[in-house]
């Protein structure tokens, strides 16, 4: 795509549409001359130098990378008009749209029925899931995994539930022992499972709590917002097909959160949760006396907690599921590219006397550490932490990032590590870039001679 050609038309098509409406004056009190705004500019642009480079293959740190030129396009069309998705006389295209693509969302994950909308956040989606959780099953608490996202745990506190952290096994994922000696309890009302910690990328065993869950009474949330879209790989031919147990068994959750600025190529903030039972519409009832007038369909402000919402995330997630929708051959080509760079960096770091692979990946996160002697927590993390700071500097800058483990969790999976201290920080890389299955070779070199001065 030519970004600059299309964001050209983006603002011909609005200027054409505004003309049908009559000529006006623009006020001048809004008026800004193009020099004034040329010397703002030169610093504003200065200022955006201080990024990492989020877009290049070098960078694998965070979960972090630029949307879709498509998206881009979306966004920025839909963003000249500023539609609020919050009522349907605030956009009603968008909000068109907004139900358009989280229906495709639905029938990603198999739902049959679903209530949903759009959030501007993983954050927020799991806050409104958790809100529904507590008015089904008031007095009763959240169980999730140890390596959950920490929000649960913060969301919990302000809805006041009780937080049930459930340790993790050998892999990251929730331990189903643990979680049955807690669901005995009967003071749970609901599971979260991760499909996809925002870690190690471990993904919960869904198809194996479910049955759990039912005999104990109790609902199962997935939270999916880093890995959710990995569903399109369940199954599939090739390295980078996943096991379809655990991706299948989503369909039967009572709701689920995913991002689509994570892994659907969005601008942020662009979250979404999705709920089974479209009847629990019923706890988000409220009125407007100026707001829900213009339509008697359903306003999607009237199932949210969310009020004002921007149309325009709505817009770009609608046009780039129009030319990569959610699909094994969409989106799931995307996918897979980033899940065979892990499994291939994986192999080189096995092969490696410098580097360490803390777990086989399960997605597109690889986690490892320096090899150092004598193998101890203490010279781990310091070897992590300078590979870290080194690597962000010098003509050939390699970007990744830092995860603490605590001491059990090394012992699980390194037992002959001496464990001096009560943890140690580790390296991470996220490899959700598509392009990096072409630099993971790059990667691991230049990781490897960074470890080796450690």
């Amino acid at each position: 795509m030519d970004l600059q050609h299309w964001l050209g038309r983006a603002t011909h098509a609005i200027q054409d549409w505004a003309d049908t409406f009559g000529p006006y004056r623009p006020h001048p009190s809004l008026q800004v001359d193009d020099d004034r705004f040329g010397a703002v500019f030169e610093e504003f642009t200065a200022r955006l130098a201080d990024n990492y480079p989020f877009f290049h293959p070098h960078y694998a740190g965070q979960m972090l990378k630029p949307p879709h030129p498509a998206a881009v396009v979306g966004h920025l069309t839909a963003m000249l008009i500023n539609p609020n998705n919050h009522a349907l006389d605030g956009g009603p295209a968008t909000a068109a749209m907004e139900r358009e693509a989280v229906a495709r969302l639905a029938t990603m994950f198999g739902y049959d029925t679903h209530l949903g909308h759009l959030t501007t956040s993983g954050t927020i989606a799991n806050l409104e899931a958790l809100f529904v959780a507590r008015e089904l099953h008031p007095g009763r608490g959240v169980a999730h995994s140890a390596d959950a996202h920490y929000t649960h745990g913060r969301m919990c506190h302000v809805l006041g539930l009780t937080s049930h952290p459930v340790r993790t096994d050998d892999r990251g994922r929730m331990d189903l022992g643990a979680l049955e000696d807690v669901l005995r309890t009967g003071e749970v009302g609901t599971v979260v499972l991760t499909t996809g910690t925002t870690g190690p990328g471990a993904v919960d065993p869904v198809h194996e709590v479910l049955p759990l869950a039912e005999r104990h009474g109790v609902r199962v949330h997935v939270d999916a917002a880093y890995g959710g879209f990995f569903t399109l790989l369940a199954g599939a031919e090739g390295p980078e097909g996943l096991p379809p147990e655990p991706w299948r068994a989503i369909a039967r959750a009572d709701s689920i959160v995913v991002d689509p600025h994570k892994h659907g190529l969005q601008p942020y903030g662009c979250g979404a949760v999705l709920f089974r039972d479209p009847e629990v519409g019923r706890f988000y009832l409220h009125d407007s006396p100026y707001t829900y007038f213009t339509s008697t369909e359903l306003h999607l402000g009237e199932i949210s907690l969310e009020c004002s919402r921007a149309g325009a995330a709505a817009a770009a997630l609608w046009l780039t599921f129009q030319l990569l929708p959610p699909t094994p051959d969409g989106l799931g080509r995307v996918l897979a590219a980033g899940r065979r760079a892990a499994l291939r960096w994986a192999e080189l770091i096995e092969a490696s006397d410098a580097l360490e692979l803390y777990q086989r990946p399960e997605l597109d996160i690889v986690t490892y550490f320096p090899a150092v002697a004598p193998a101890t927590l203490t010279g781990i993390d310091a070897a992590s932490a300078r590979v870290l700071a080194d690597g962000m500097t010098g003509p050939d800058p390699v970007f990744v990032s830092t995860l603490r483990a605590d001491r059990e969790s090394f012992a699980a999976r390194h037992p002959g590590i001496v464990a001096d201290v009560d943890g140690a920080r580790i390296l991470r890389s996220v490899l959700m870039k598509p392009e990096s299955e072409d630099h993971v070779e790059h990667l691991h070199n230049r990781l490897e001679r960074l470890a080796g001065c450690a």
